[in-house]
């Protein structure tokens, strides 16, 4: 199952790295981790690169939040055009 997450790029950046992907490799670090077989020290390091991960994902999510835009229904019930979404 590590097959298409390899070990290799848990210590590398996330900078690049698409929403999808960065989703993937952290379920991969909560599956290891849940089974439990992973020793110790490694335990640390793939939990450290799920914390990245995890960041890395958040921010990607609020930008994706703030670009979202809501359709703005005129008096007739039509779209009358588009308004910024208010985040928090």
């Amino acid at each position: 199952m590590n097959a298409h997450t390899p070990d290799a790029p848990a210590a590398g950046t996330t900078d690049d790295l698409p929403f999808e992907r960065a989703l993937e490799q952290l379920e991969e670090i909560v599956r290891r981790l849940e089974r439990g077989d992973v020793p110790l020290d490694e335990s640390v390091a793939i939990y450290e690169r799920g914390e990245a991960l995890k960041r890395h994902c958040e921010t990607l999510l609020k930008r994706a939040e703030a670009r979202i835009q809501k359709i703005a229904i005129g008096p007739e019930g039509q779209a009358a055009g588009t308004a910024s979404l208010d985040i928090e």
